[in-house]
């Protein structure tokens, strides 16, 4: 019988940072990420399958006790999850007797953390939402554009932010970020 090999995949702009200006960009560590859509029946028993309530809110997110894990609000019946420890999300959510579909996208997504005391006039210089703190509160996120990508946005501090990036379009992002970091 023939062997499988399967391929490492090595992380993208692992170990990179940048600091310029008054702002900071980190290549964040690998996480699992889940999409998640689900009507609203279901969030009860997926969000006791995830361990972190889904919010229901737009722009919110919330984070699980005691693990790296975190839910952002997409849309009406969508949801980006995020575990920093690298649990199969997959796997938790096939065990919610709910309707839904869970997509693994850990491979298609990586993160850039963006923290200073420039890091929303760093993302503005590519983004057109208001970042101040009044209108994009800490646990805020959004599904938005920087520059000429998507991205999805999220306040994890008065002045740090994760941006999830496509891997695609990571090095566009990152280089984009790396130069708006030089005016802020």
């Amino acid at each position: 019988m023939a062997e499988i090999a399967l391929a490492a995949r090595r992380q993208k702009h692992a170990g990179r940072k940048a600091s310029a200006g008054s702002a900071t960009l980190t290549a964040a560590a690998p996480a699992s990420r889940l999409v998640l859509r689900a009507p609203d029946l279901s969030l009860a028993s997926l969000s006791r399958a995830l361990d972190v309530t889904l919010p229901t809110a737009p722009k919110s997110s919330a984070a699980s006790d005691g693990l790296r894990r975190g839910a952002l609000w997409l849309g009406p019946d969508e949801w980006l999850v995020i575990d920093e420890d690298g649990a199969d999300l997959e796997a938790l959510c096939a065990g919610a007797a709910s309707l839904h579909s869970a997509v693994d996208v850990s491979h298609r997504n990586l993160a850039i953390l963006v923290e200073g005391p420039g890091a929303a006039a760093c993302l503005n210089a590519g983004c057109p939402q208001d970042l101040s703190l009044r209108a994009f509160p800490v646990g805020a996120c959004s599904r938005t554009v920087l520059g000429k990508i998507e991205v999805v946005l999220l306040r994890t501090a008065e002045t740090a932010f994760r941006v999830e990036v496509w891997r695609s379009f990571s090095d566009y992002a990152w280089d984009f970020l790396e130069e708006a970091a030089r005016d802020s």
